[in-house]
Order: structure tokens, then sequence, then C-alpha cells
């Protein structure tokens, strides 16, 4: 209701083309609404810094005035930097203009301005305060304590007298910024002690904290979830389902995997293959509302850190009753896909199943099976899926080539692998590798999840979609130079219309070059954030019109929302009631809001995660000498990713005898020695220093420039 009130109240001002008062736009809305309704709903829109009131009291879209909303999200001990939330433009606000704004705070910027170095603005007003809280090392200096904040603080902050809670010096802390100290500059009150700084378990745990990522279960969530666990599965309930326990179908997952939501099943056909991906039922277990539905859309999605998983259930559901383990009974929701020869889809159903999974796959098994140097003890394992296997791995390969013919944009990131001794220290960094079992399980859940937004757009119902947009024009504007810069052809794309198809062709170019991992990581940097949305709008980097996510219910809420819609549309014979229709469609928007947050945050903070581990792991090799790649350029100096996958910086300051200069893009250039450092570049360096706390970890070279 609220979402078209201010629907209606944008298309007043903006037919109107001029400032209203708020009695005007009331009246234009006649009965429709009740007025309290509609006054909550603009006073909603100034909040969110959409609308204006003027000092006459007339009301304007902000964007019409030239101001621009935004959130304060990084700051410096002389500027800040604040992000459009209209545009996803950083607005760079000095010190003197930010009228006492902090991180976190939601802000109207005035006196906008452009310059070659960026946009830059004045902090008008402040709109909502954020919780002025952040982490980092308590340290001592001359003045007395003060902290050495964590990003996206970036200075020391001194602690409040009386407000350091008894933290020792190498603290980790958590921190409250406040501007009530005598002299009105900003100061710090520790309000938590996490433990040591140089330990990467503690950092991790104050990223968790800071996130606001929850990781303990109320009592009322685990009673509901332990009553699930042990309930078992009536014979009533089997009669209803579609009983495959006697066919071959197998999980594949990852060694350490526990919450086993997807499994797989294939038949060859005489004209073609028949797919079947069978899911967890989770939606038959969480019912909508009660207390593990409510807690599972607050998590949005599991959480998988280098060291830990914090689950969006109780692991007596995600590792119990709904994972698919081996020579279990389990209750599923099947896509049964028929493809013909080509890999394209000809018919689909969906339907409530029981399966009993004949054997619980694991990666680098079912790779070493394909490769044909598997062991004896894995052929004896596998002896009655081979066939099976060679059929996914015929079936995923035509995929993988019609995927190719669409323009895919396949991008060969690195991921890391992380070991870790009994007491938790990371003491092994190394890159993670895929090979033919992950991209056949890649492609049989993506064949899955386009079948399932199909089946619900054909079905006219609300839903969830998995959506992937168009990049920025001005970021696809960067990755031009840059691609230019490496020799690549940009073969006259247009940076308003690009192609998945032109963004796969520069990954091709670069295939096996030194370039392939800067492209690929530019490549990403260009591409928008894949996101939930109540529209079908399409996915850019798969190249598909519809998609969702439907494969992952034990670990991702938006899957159990497309279940129990899936599972209404299948009740209603394939029709959508009315009645479906008005229950479900704003839960839809709801949850890809929520959900898209949820994604955010927890992708963010697995990032955040990985790089204090590997400050860990690196403090044990200062001084030892390591082979790497330039992967980025900035003014200061140059990023290098090691052969183990280590991201670290280093200072151009340490080549004493040379005067770079930056071009922007991706060199450095010493006119006078005819010297250069480009992205793309090999490299030796030597290690000299990490911050565990910090997660820096910084090089110098290790020979002298050729």
């Amino acid at each position: 209701m609220s979402s078209k009130i201010k629907e209606n109240i944008f298309n007043i001002l903006k037919k109107s083309n001029s400032n209203l008062t708020g009695d005007f736009i009331l009246n234009k809305f006649g009965n429709m609404f009740t007025k309290t309704a509609i006054k909550k709903a603009i006073n909603s829109l100034k909040l969110e810094g959409k609308l204006m009131e003027t000092r006459k009291g007339k009301i304007k879209l902000l964007k019409n005035t030239g101001k621009i909303s935004a959130i304060i999200v990084s700051q410096s001990k002389n500027f800040s930097f604040a992000k459009d939330l209209n545009g996803n433009e950083e607005i760079f606000i000095s010190k003197n203009d930010l009228k006492s704004a902090l991180i976190g705070d939601h802000v109207i910027i005035s006196k906008i301005k452009k310059s070659e170095k960026g946009t830059s603005g004045v902090v008008e007003k402040i709109l909502q305060t954020g919780n002025h809280i952040v982490s980092g090392k308590l340290m001592c200096s001359l003045n007395g304590l003060e902290v050495c904040c964590d990003p996206p603080v970036k200075y020391n902050i001194p602690v409040l007298k009386g407000y350091s809670m008894g933290a020792k010096i190498g603290d980790k802390v958590k921190v409250f910024l406040s501007y009530k100290s005598k002299n009105g500059n900003l100061g710090a009150k520790v309000i938590k002690i996490y433990g040591k700084s140089d330990s990467a378990k503690v950092c991790t745990d104050a990223i968790i904290d800071s996130a606001e990522i929850p990781t303990i279960f109320s009592d009322e969530t685990i009673n509901q979830a332990e009553k699930i666990a042990y309930s078992g599965i009536s014979e009533d309930e089997i009669s209803r389902r579609l009983d495959l326990r006697d066919e071959s179908v197998f999980t594949i997952d990852g060694e350490d995997s526990k919450d086993l939501d997807d499994a797989i099943s294939i038949k060859k056909l005489a004209e073609g293959w028949e797919l079947g991906v069978h899911i967890a039922d989770v939606s038959h277990y969480v019912k909508f509302g009660t207390p593990l539905d409510k807690e599972a859309f607050k998590r949005g999605t599991s959480v998988y850190l280098a060291d830990r998983v914090i689950p969006m259930f109780p692991k007596i559901i995600s590792n119990g009753i709904c994972s698919l383990n081996e020579g279990e009974d389990k209750l599923t929701f099947s896509s049964i896909i028929t493809m013909n020869e080509e890999g394209k889809i000809v018919d689909y159903k969906f339907v409530k199943s029981i399966i009993r999974s004949k054997v619980r796959g694991i990666y680098s098994e079912v790779n070493a099976i394909i490769n044909g140097n598997a062991s004896d003890i894995l052929n004896e394992k596998y002896k009655n899926l081979k066939k099976h296997i060679i059929n996914a791995k015929k079936l995923s390969d035509i995929l993988s080539k019609n995927a190719q013919a669409r323009g895919v944009i396949d991008i060969s990131g690195t991921e890391s692998k992380f070991s870790f001794d009994e007491m938790g220290k990371c003491i092994d960094v190394k890159p993670r590798c895929q090979g033919e079992s992950e991209r056949i399980i890649e492609n049989f859940m993506i064949t899955a999840n386009t079948a399932a937004a199909k089946y619900a757009k054909e079905s006219d119902s609300p839903f969830v979609y998995r959506i992937h947009e168009s990049p920025d024009i001005k970021k696809v504007e960067v990755l031009a130079k840059l691609s230019k810069f490496l020799g690549l052809k940009w073969n006259n794309y247009r940076f308003e219309n690009i192609t998945p198809a032109d963004l796969s062709n520069l990954i091709k170019q670069s295939k096996g070059t030194p370039a392939e991992k800067i492209v690929s990581r530019q490549i990403l940097q260009t591409l928008a954030k894949a996101r939930y949305d109540s529209k079908p709008l399409g996915h850019f980097g798969l190249s598909l019109k519809d998609y969702c996510h439907f494969t992952s219910p034990i670990r991702r809420y938006p899957d159990i929302y497309v279940h129990r819609v899936l599972g209404e549309i299948l009740k209603n014979d394939n029709s959508t009631s009315k009645n479906l229709i008005k229950k479900i469609e704003k839960n839809a928007r709801i949850c890809s809001k929520g959900a898209s947050l949820c994604e955010i945050r927890a992708m963010k903070t697995e990032r955040e995660v990985e790089k204090y581990y590997m400050a860990e792991y690196m403090s044990e090799h200062i001084g030892e000498t390591f082979s790497g790649i330039i992967n980025g350029a900035s003014y200061k100096g140059i990023f290098i990713e090691l052969e183990n996958s280590v991201s670290g910086f280093m200072d151009l300051s340490c080549y004493e005898d040379y005067r770079f200069e930056f071009d922007g893009i991706a060199t450095h250039f010493d006119k006078t020695k005819n010297k250069k450092l480009s992205v793309g570049d090999k490299i030796i360096v030597k290690l000299i220093s990490v911050n565990i706390s910090s997660a820096l970890i910084n090089f110098a070279p290790a020979e002298p420039l050729c």
C-alpha cells in the first residue's frame, strides 16, 4: 500500500513540474487513501532523501534541486566520502564541510562540483544518524589511549578518559564515536573487548559483530527445529509424493560440506536427456511466519567464512533433516527437465518427491572418475554411478557450449582455500581449483533455476527473480581504457549497450595471458551487483531472460520463497488465483529487498575475513621472497597477487632512485630511466610487513627493475 502511495506522489510532482504544498498533494488523491497514510508516505520519502520541504512548506523532488541524498561511507582525518544513494557515485567532502556527520549518517549534500578529480560537495543536513560504531586496535600515543580504526574509518581516534572499559594495549575493541569531548573533537568510547588483535579469529569475531550478522538462535527457534527434526516422514506424506527412492540420485559437494541441499539424476533418452534436479524441501518443514521462518528471513543467507559457517538454520535442520544425506529418505522438490540433443529445454515439470541418495559424491573424487585417474577405492565407491557421471559430463559440455554461444560471462576469478591448525590459526593459503564436477553442478543448477523462473512467469504469479542489470556506462569506459592498454581489441563496442557477448569476447582474448586475471577482476568491478527483484528483469551475466534461485533453500531465503510459490501454483492446478496473487505479491517485494541486503552483508564479510586470515598466514613469512603479478595500481603504488592467491600492496617510495608518474589507469612510468610498472607485469617481491589487525600486507621489490 505505502509503495503505491509513494509512486503516486512521485507522479504528481513530476507532472506538476513545480513545488507543491502538502494540502495540494492530499487533495490530488481524493478518497483513494487516508490522509494519515499519505502524510506518512510523504514523511517517509523525506527520510529517504527523495523529497524535500522548502522553508515555505512546499514539497519538491530532491533530484530537481541539484542536491544529493547520500550515506557517509568512509572517513579520514581531513575528509570523507559519501555514496550517492541513487547514482552510486562517491562524493568528496572536506572536514570543514561535514557538519559533524559521521560514518553511516544519511545526509543531504549540496553545492555539488564536478572536476577531473571527481565530485565534491557540502553536507547541508543530516537526515538520519548511523550507529557510529566501529572496530579497531587499542594503542598508546603521547596523549593517551587511541583506537587505530578499521575501515571505513581511516585514522586514529583518541579514547575518551574513563571509557576504555579496562581494555589492554593491542586489544581488538568495538567503540562508539562521539563529539562529546570537552574540546569538541571526535572521541571514542570502548563498548566491547574482543581479544588480542594479532589473532585473525578475534578480528573475524569483530567483523561478524560489526556487520550485525546473527550467530545465536533463540530458544524458541531451537525448540521448533528439534520438534521438526524428530518428527520423521509419515506414510501419508510419502503417498502424496513422486517416489524416486529407487532412482540413481546422488549428490556432489565439497569435502567439508555438511548442508547438502541439491541432488541430481540423469538419463539418456532416444532423442535427448532427462535431467532431474532434486532440492531439499525446506518449505515443507519451515512454514511462513513461524520462528524458524522469521529467523531465516532475518539472516537472509548462510555466511561461509574462511574458518566457519554461520548457518541460516540451526544445524539440526541444515545438516540434519533437510540435508540430502546418503542412504536416507529425504523430502525433495524436484525439477524434471527434458532436453533435446542440443541441450535445449523442450519440457519440464515440478513435483514434490522423496529420494534416497545413492552416494555422497565429493568434487575431487568425481573429477578423478571423469579424468580416469581414480583409485581402486574410488572406483568401487562410484561403480554404480559411473555411467550417470559420464552422461552428466556429456550434457554439461553441451550446456557449457550453449552458454558460450549466447555470450555468458565466464569469469575465472581466484578463490582461496585456507588451512588451519588445531588452535584455529591459518597455516596455509592456496588457490581453490575448479574441475569438471563443479562445472556439472553449476550448469545443472542454472538449468533448474531457469526452468523455475519460466514456470512462474508462465503462471503469471508474483515471484522473486534473480536479476542482473546492465553495467554502468562510466564503469564500462574504465574497462575499455584498461582493455586497450592491455592490447585487447575493443571491437567498437558502444558503452551504452554493451552486451554479455562483448565482455565474454574480452575474456576469451585474455585467456592464457598475464592479463587474464586482471581483465576478469576489472569486469567483475564493471558489472552491476546481482540482486533479487519481484520483476523479471533478466540476468545480464548469464545472458538469460528468466532466472531465479530455486536450488539452495537450506542456505538462501529467496529459494524458500520460490519453493512456496511454486508449491502454491501446483496446488492451484498450475494457475494462480486472485487470492494467491494478493497473498504473495507483497511478500515478493519484501523478500527481494531483504535478501539482497543480507547477501551484500554476507559477501562483504566473507571478503574481509579472508584478508585477515591471509595476513595471519603471511605474518609467519616476513622477509621471504615471492613471485606475483601486478593486478592493480593507484597513485601511491601497486597491488600484487601472489601465486598462492594472497594479495598485498607495494608503496612505490620503495624505489628510492625512481620518480614514477601514474597514468591514472594501469602504469607507473619513469621517463628519465625509461622504466615502468604495469598491471599484468610479473614481479618478484619481498614481504616487509604485516598488520593482522588492519589486514594489511606490504611488499618491497626483491630485485632491480629490468
